[in-house]
């Protein structure tokens, strides 16, 4: 049985303008082919650049492309991998001081939180209500988002505007 497509996108929300080339080269690494991002300046952080690539692969790419940019100081990044007919979707994220976070999502881009994750959240509160909350904003990647959040909408003049076909 032959690996499914799948196709997502990478929102490097800030680089430093030294390390663009080096995700560039990352990024072209994991997909097996060179790539060039368009980059523009992150008003949100003084000297540092955004870009979104989107991309397509065998499901499961977007695992080695987070995997591929991890790590490098100051680098803030969102990979998302749409679900295939036989994969999940995912969606992982990337901040300085909080390293990185993955979530399962499903057709609509939800976060999916799994039953045992579930479980454990209830086991580790013990019946205290905020702290299953807690636990449930650490599975959602709530601290994650809140970061990510101003840096998002530094994107809201982005150019261009990608549709799929659905079905």
């Amino acid at each position: 049985m032959a690996t499914p497509q799948a196709r997502g996108v990478i929102y490097i929300h800030s680089a430093p303008r030294a390390l663009c080339p080096h995700l560039e080269w990352a990024v072209g690494r994991a997909l097996g082919r060179a790539v060039s991002f368009d980059w523009t300046e992150q008003p949100v952080l003084t000297g540092s650049r955004r870009s979104e690539f989107y991309w397509e692969g065998p499901a499961g790419t977007g695992a080695a492309l987070a995997t591929a940019i991890r790590g490098w100081e100051h680098l803030r990044f969102e990979v998302s991998e749409d679900p295939t007919p036989r994969s999940d979707g995912g969606r992982w994220l990337h901040t300085p001081g909080l390293g990185i976070h993955y979530a399962q999502t499903d057709t609509a881009g939800n976060v999916v939180v799994g039953e045992d994750r579930i479980r454990y959240a209830m086991d580790v509160a013990g019946g205290n209500p905020v702290e299953l909350h807690r636990e449930l904003q650490v599975a959602l990647g709530a601290a994650w988002d809140e970061e990510l959040e101003p840096f998002r909408h530094a994107s809201d003049d982005a150019r261009v505007v990608w549709l799929h076909k659905v079905g």
